[in-house]
């Protein structure tokens, strides 16, 4: 027999997912209303904890679920043989229950409308040529800030995150959308982990941490580190919250950011010139300088060590995450970013 507490928790449940029909709305009354709210005391409290305390409490929700489970089947004989939906009902009810926590912690982000049209960044698709205008716009962007930089910065944690929120504060004096109160950044408790499944970095929604892979190499954490802080700001989709790091680490004033963020930026403007004009990509690859082809390999021989098999059992699993959240393009919604690029450097590019 269905509870109150069922008719409650899928009565909110129904309200939410009803809610998030309504992109303006949810702008106005979560993601800058409501939300900001629970984000800001969510990092004030993991934020007394020095190590990854969402980790912690996933570990103890698993423990938890496993516990009941165990339970409801270990009483399943003496449950009354008029009521044989008692277990799954409760199990139902537990879905229900993480469903509307998730969503209102963070969740319902995925719902808002695109960040492009906030920051003012325009769809206007390109063709091959302006591609691979692109391409060569941030290879030589590179090469210039390869001669400036010198060798590769290795940052301590605590220095990504003074570098990182310097850069986020100064985007905030043109934009409230970077504003970022209360920094709660981390290490991964496991990066070998991580690392095995192809992770660069995740956002917490239970403690609203953003954790990082200390293992990535020195050039890519800057970058990694403003984009899953775009997420704790409330930016959901993975497309855009690249596109919200990228515009924070390569307006920082330090180098090593800027480089950061162009680097990570040629990665998906290379594959997608990669995939679609192939004589095009060999000849930007030799524009390339031997210290960022030396970076290159070197991302892709760390990449290299690790369970490749197991990275592409957790890409189709994230793909169908992605798509479950307003994301039908799922994975490749992540060369999205390509557009905006083009769209937010086009009058720059276009006038060299």
């Amino acid at each position: 027999m269905i509870s109150k507490k069922h008719f409650i928790s899928i009565g909110l449940a129904l309200l939410i997912f009803i809610f998030g029909l309504f992109p303006n709305a949810v702008l106005q009354y979560y993601s800058a209303g409501l939300y900001p709210f629970i984000a800001r005391i969510l990092r004030a409290v993991s934020g007394l904890f020095p190590f990854a305390l969402g980790d912690i409490l996933y570990a103890c929700l698993l423990f938890f679920a496993l516990i009941k489970s165990y339970l409801y089947f270990k009483k399943r004989k003496s449950l009354p043989k008029t009521n044989p939906f008692a277990i799954p009902l409760q199990l139902f009810h537990i879905l229900l229950v993480l469903y509307i926590t998730f969503k209102i912690l963070w969740g319902l982000n995925y719902s808002r409308p695109s960040i492009s049209t906030q920051l003012g960044v325009g769809n206007a698709k390109y063709t091959v040529k302006e591609l691979v205008i692109l391409g060569n716009f941030f290879i030589d962007r590179l090469n210039d800030l390869q001669s400036k930089t010198g060798p590769q910065q290795n940052y301590t944690l605590a220095a990504l995150r003074e570098q990182a929120t310097l850069a986020y504060q100064q985007m905030a004096l043109q934009n409230p959308l970077f504003n970022y109160p209360a920094v709660s950044l981390k290490p991964a408790l496991n990066s070998w982990a991580i690392s095995e499944i192809g992770i660069e970095g995740y956002y917490n929604p239970l403690s609203g941490e953003a954790n990082i892979n200390q293992k990535l190499p020195s050039w890519v954490l800057p970058f990694v580190v403003c984009h899953e802080i775009a997420h704790q700001l409330g930016v959901a989709r993975e497309d855009e919250a690249n596109l919200v790091g990228y515009l924070t680490a390569v307006h920082s004033k330090d180098l090593h950011f800027q480089y950061s963020a162009n680097y990570n930026m040629l990665r998906y403007v290379l594959y997608e010139i990669g995939f679609k004009s192939p004589k095009d990509y060999e000849l930007l690859y030799k524009k390339l300088n031997p210290q960022l082809i030396a970076n290159f390999k070197a991302e892709s021989e760390f990449w290299r060590q690790y369970n490749s098999q197991m990275s592409s059992y957790m890409t189709i699993a994230f793909d169908k995450f992605l798509k479950l959240n307003n994301q039908p393009q799922g994975i490749e919604s992540y060369q999205n970013i390509v557009i905006w690029l083009w769209n937010y450097h086009k009058a720059e590019v276009l006038t060299k």
